[in-house]
């Protein structure tokens, strides 16, 4: 089993969830276009292509997608998650029933199409910033409901995962602290509120400038230190300020034009929003052709 595959296997039922859901919007009543002129019995088989070079993610959620509608459907993979693709690379071909090879169509191409530009986006950062020891992290700037196939297809690209959603960590922003009055007001309460539910959780807290990060170290009680909007000179300062049981991080502002200027500061993780927000999706195109009929 793939490091893949075992992420289906512990998502299985969030990966489904998403899937039928995603298919429930497309098909509603019925796909009444292939209803109205393909025999239900009809076989046929496919080719997933690409039409420009990338990094290819999502080659095993197809195999379940396409599974969804037709569990006898025979799917033989050429690239596998996370592989360097060209034009024209063949990446996978279907034998299935016509009917789920046309109704999953679109959900199938929009997931790998937007997974795929996620990963060549994040290998392209990832090759950076790697050689600083840097760990490129994503953020929660995620299409609502897809976030699980978005964050995965991260981890493909060689990237890492910040936290999943809300409840998985503390993260007090610029917000947080100016609604509770101060940082230091706010990471107590914070201490307060998790020996009350008797819950342990990592904190990370963000800081705007060194005043800032000063107030923090005074406070301490943090596990992480996000230094948000800093110019990399900034982050060298800073750096050279934060003991080393702090973990440290860069956000804001940080584009595939000055990544590398940022990595070299001396900075642990940095994470960027655009991994998944603003990405251009691989293009990708399936094509069909009827095989036989059965009796």
């Amino acid at each position: 089993m793939t490091v893949h595959s075992q992420f289906i296997e512990n998502n299985y039922e969030e990966v489904m969830r998403i899937i039928d859901t995603a298919l429930a919007e497309d098909i509603g009543d019925g796909d009444h276009s292939t209803l109205a002129c393909i025999d239900p019995d009809a076989l046929g088989s496919a080719q997933l292509l690409v039409k420009e070079d990338g990094v290819i993610a999502g080659v095993e959620l197809a195999n379940v997608i396409i599974k969804k509608l037709d569990p006898e459907a025979k799917v033989s993979l050429f690239k596998k998650d996370g592989d360097k693709v060209l034009r024209g690379d063949l990446v996978l071909s279907l034998y299935a029933k016509i009917h789920a090879i046309l109704s999953t169509e679109r959900l199938l191409l929009n997931c790998l199409q937007r997974m795929s530009g996620i990963a060549t986006m994040t290998n392209e950062l990832v090759q950076s910033v790697e050689k600083y020891g840097v760990r490129l992290l994503d953020t929660r700037k995620t299409t609502p409901g897809l976030r699980l196939f978005e964050k995965w297809a991260v981890t493909i690209g060689g990237g890492y995962n910040h936290r999943y959603a809300l409840y998985d960590m503390i993260m007090l922003k610029d917000n947080h602290v100016d609604f509770c009055g101060g940082i230091s007001k706010a990471i107590q309460a914070t201490h307060d509120y998790l020996n009350r539910i008797n819950k342990s959780l990592k904190i990370e807290i963000e800081v705007r400038n060194l005043e800032e990060l000063k107030e923090v170290l005074d406070c301490g009680g943090v596990d992480r230190i996000m230094l948000d909007n800093f110019s990399p000179n900034e982050i060298i300062q800073a750096v050279k300020l934060i003991p080393k049981e702090y973990e440290t991080e860069a956000s804001g502002g940080i584009t595939q034009n000055n990544i590398g200027d940022y990595a070299k500061t001396g900075i642990q993780f940095i994470s960027v929003g655009a991994l998944t927000h603003s990405v251009k999706s691989l293009d990708l195109s399936l094509k069909a052709k009827l095989e036989s009929k059965s009796n």
